[in-house]
């Protein structure tokens, strides 16, 4: 009689859970949707976990397997759909915005999600989830984005990318991405709102990065003259802080140590 309860309530959850288009919830939702307790609910929750009907992302969290996975049950769900269950204010941004935008062909690994709130790393499937956690006065500049038709998901705008990968290049894959990106975005990036939010967070260095790799793209030189009249702090600070520190020069314009050679700044566009 037991067993017949449980396996009602596993097909209840299934079947609304489906009828709901609900791919991704948590452990209070199938308990809502059961109208039974913690216990109940953890031991429908188990049994279907186990025969693979679910997965389980982190605590209180779990995928549908839907039936269309077939025998397998192999099933691999878009990360846009995942990361707004994984923490409330949160963007996806960096490398994983870059993508995103078609401003790399690089298909990172790794989700990078910016947010105000710590929160540990999560692997997933095939897919790990980093948290870069910012300051308040550094998290702004995303927008929304369709997931499907019922889902949609926070992103880093194409200039906020561009800002974020000179605050944080060692999350973009380092400055030869950023640069990259640059190129590649050119046409569809409104330059003075770059520079704009380049100054809102604040960080002296990224205006520096940013009006250096301008020059070097030949990309709007009001800009770069706007940058330069703004830039006179020191210390020098690295173009790329994700390799080595070896000074190949100093760009006295852009209070920077460069260590990066042009070559092998634009060395992609050749390819």
């Amino acid at each position: 009689m037991t067993q017949n309860i449980n396996i009602g309530l596993q097909n209840r959850l299934l079947l609304t859970l489906a009828e709901k288009e609900v791919s991704v919830f948590s452990l209070e939702d199938a308990k809502k949707i059961l109208q039974a307790n913690n216990s109940a609910t953890r031991h429908v929750l188990m049994n279907l976990t186990n025969k693979r009907r679910l997965q389980r992302i982190e605590r209180g969290k779990y995928l549908l397997i839907p039936e269309r996975a077939g025998q397998e049950l192999h099933w691999a769900e878009s990360p846009w759909v995942i990361v707004p269950h994984l923490i409330d204010e949160y963007y996806v941004g960096f490398w994983t915005a870059m993508n995103f935008w078609d401003m790399t062909e690089q298909i990172p690994y790794t989700v990078f999600v910016a947010t105000t709130k710590r929160k540990r790393n999560l692997e997933f499937g095939n897919q790990r989830f980093e948290f870069v956690t910012l300051s308040k006065k550094k998290f702004f500049g995303f927008i929304e984005q369709k997931a499907s038709k019922k889902k949609s998901f926070n992103i880093s705008s194409r200039e906020k990318t561009i800002v974020d990968g000179l605050m944080h290049p060692e999350y973009c894959g380092g400055i030869i991405e950023v640069i990259k990106a640059m190129w590649n975005t050119r046409k569809e990036v409104n330059w003075q709102t770059v520079l704009e939010m380049a100054e809102k967070v604040e960080i002296n260095v990224v205006l520096k990065r940013l009006g250096y790799l301008l020059s070097i793209l030949n990309i709007d030189e009001k800009i770069s003259k706007k940058i330069k009249e703004k830039i006179n702090k020191l210390p020098y600070n690295y173009l790329d802080p994700t390799t080595n520190k070896d000074r190949i020069e100093i760009s006295k314009e852009y209070v920077l140590i460069i260590n990066r050679t042009t070559d092998e700044l634009l060395d992609w566009m050749e390819h």
